[in-house]
């Protein structure tokens, strides 16, 4: 489906929309160089576009999904012209020039700057984001519409609908968000066929000692709980109110000692069981409540985490589902495609998108450890427009930045 060339208002300058310095302070300059000698993808002679530059420009795009890729390469171009030569003449790559230098740099290097820079960023003092000694994350999973392409199909497949199928193909992914600042991490993605269990277990290996990971009950499955819970994280994961799990200890808060098994003819021989603890509650004069909600954690002793308060965190993991909505709505923007027509630059954008939630999201955490507010609190349609409003060249970039970047 051909797109609409589309245009920053009339009148826009660079000052007043593209933020260079919140990607380049999230993302330093030598470290994109360092991970793209890693790949081999660094710019071996002078490009109009180096590759460093490209690893921005698709950081920025996903801050401007509904103007066109001319238009939002001026801008960049804009915002490192005067670190370079103010006087000098901007040269705008056309459309082919910005896929081919795309194609370049390929996903590899933006993945893995993705891996090697965003985690988990809150402090001691991040407001929302603890539980007693254990920092909150969560697990989930969302899917995403990419360009209609023959080849993205054929890479990704689409849905079925009632009368043939989707509008456009899909890529699925799961993600770990840290609950407190949103950020979403360690994520991977793949075709819309690959169910979230199998996605969730290339994930959950980047859990560490100290956190307590959140989970809804499409999740908790034997070899999937193992994994999880052998990164030395704790974890308290909503289960299906049909699983079976017997009463082996009573304990004074009314939580329960269970076990679960890998299959029924472990249950029957009683082999390889892992303990758990169960929490059962109800949610009274809630509209739309289901009638019990179950839980089960790695922690066993009550007096740590007593029932009650757990039943009353999970509900914490609702956080991931508006950051997702960050992500699909507000920044991607609503009813906007991912637009790379080719499978490895779907990749590339998915994880530049990313880049960009966490640079605003980390722009957020910042502010609101000097408001001494809750993250929660502050608007993200706002903090995006204050990416996208007029910064001081000062502030948008740091003097220290000015020759790396030319």
């Amino acid at each position: 489906m051909a797109r609409t060339v589309a245009a920053l208002p009339a009148g826009s300058r660079i000052t007043d929309y593209i933020s260079l310095g919140v990607i380049a302070k999230f993302f330093p300059i030598e470290k994109i160089r360092e991970i793209l000698q890693e790949t081999k993808r660094a710019s071996v002679r002078e490009r109009d576009l180096p590759a460093h530059i490209v690893v921005y420009y698709v950081i920025a795009l996903a801050l401007y999904m509904r103007s066109s890729y001319r238009e939002v390469l001026r801008c960049l171009l804009e915002g490192v012209q005067w670190l370079l030569e103010p006087s000098a003449g901007i040269k705008v790559a056309g459309k082919s020039g910005i896929s081919q230098a795309r194609s370049r740099l390929g996903a590899e290097p933006v993945k893995r700057l993705y891996a090697a820079v965003v985690g988990p960023i809150a402090e001691q003092r991040t407001r929302g984001a603890w539980y007693r000694q254990w920092r909150l994350v969560s697990l989930d999973g969302s899917t995403l519409d990419v360009a209609d392409t023959a080849e993205n199909e054929q890479a990704f497949g689409r849905p079925g609908v009632s009368r043939g199928s989707s509008a456009y193909p899909k890529i699925r992914f799961v993600g770990l968000l840290e609950t407190g600042t949103h950020i979403l991490w360690a994520a991977r993605m793949d075709k819309y066929k690959t169910d979230e269990i199998t996605l969730a277990a290339a994930v959950v290996p980047a859990l560490r000692q100290g956190m307590l990971c959140l989970a809804d009950r499409f999740f908790p499955a034997y070899r999937l709980w193992q994994k999880a819970a052998q990164t030395g994280a704790d974890l308290l994961w909503r289960v299906r109110k049909n699983a079976r799990l017997e009463v082996d200890k009573r304990l004074v808060d009314g939580s329960y000692l269970s076990r679960i098994y890998r299959s029924t003819s472990d249950r029957r021989n009683r082999r390889e069981a892992v303990v758990v603890r169960v929490i059962e509650y109800r949610l009274k004069d809630v509209p739309g409540a289901e009638s019990v909600y179950r839980l089960i954690t790695t922690i066993l002793d009550s007096k740590r985490a007593p029932a009650k308060e757990l039943a009353a965190l999970y509900h914490e993991r609702w956080e991931i589902e508006t950051a997702l909505d960050e992500l699909k709505t507000h920044l991607r923007g609503a009813q906007i495609v991912l637009r790379s027509k080719t499978p490895e630059l779907v990749e590339q954008e998915f994880y530049g998108l990313l880049m960009a939630h966490f640079a605003i999201r980390g722009l957020m955490h910042e502010a609101a450890l000097h408001a001494g507010e809750d993250p929660d609190r502050l608007s993200f349609v706002h903090a995006v427009h204050v990416v996208q409003r007029r910064m001081p060249r000062y502030v948008a970039i740091p003097p220290s930045e000015e020759e790396s970047l030319s």
